[in-house]
C-alpha cells in the first residue's frame, strides 16, 4: 500500500510541473491563480499521502496549515487584483 502511495505523490508532483508552465506561461491573471490554487491543493494531497505512507502524524498538521495558507492567499488575490469588487452597503455601516 506505501508503494500506491508514493506513485500517487509522484503523480501529484508532475501535476505541479505542469501547473508551473501555466503560472509561467499563463495568458490571464486568473489562469496563473488557478495554477497557484492548484500547487496548495496539490502539497496539501502530497503531504497527506505521504503522512499515511510514513505513518507520521505531524505531517497531516503541515497539511492542514497549507490548507489554510492557500485559502487565505486565494482571497487576498482576488481582493486585491480585481478592483471591481466594491465592499457591499452592509459592510461600510
Amino acid at each position: 500500500m506505501q508503494a500506491l502511495y508514493q506513485v500517487l505523490a509522484l503523480f501529484l508532483l508532475l501535476n505541479l510541473c505542469v501547473g508551473m508552465w501555466r503560472v509561467l506561461h499563463g495568458p490571464t491573471t486568473a489562469d496563473r491563480m488557478l495554477a497557484a490554487q492548484l500547487f496548495g491543493t496539490a502539497v496539501v494531497a502530497i503531504l497527506l499521502l505521504l503522512a499515511q505512507a510514513s505513518g507520521n502524524p505531524a505531517l497531516r498538521d503541515v497539511a492542514l496549515v497549507f490548507a489554510l495558507l492557500a485559502a487565505v492567499t486565494a482571497v487576498t488575490f482576488v481582493r486585491r487584483i480585481w478592483p471591481g469588487i466594491k465592499e457591499s452597503e452592509h459592510d461600510r455601516d
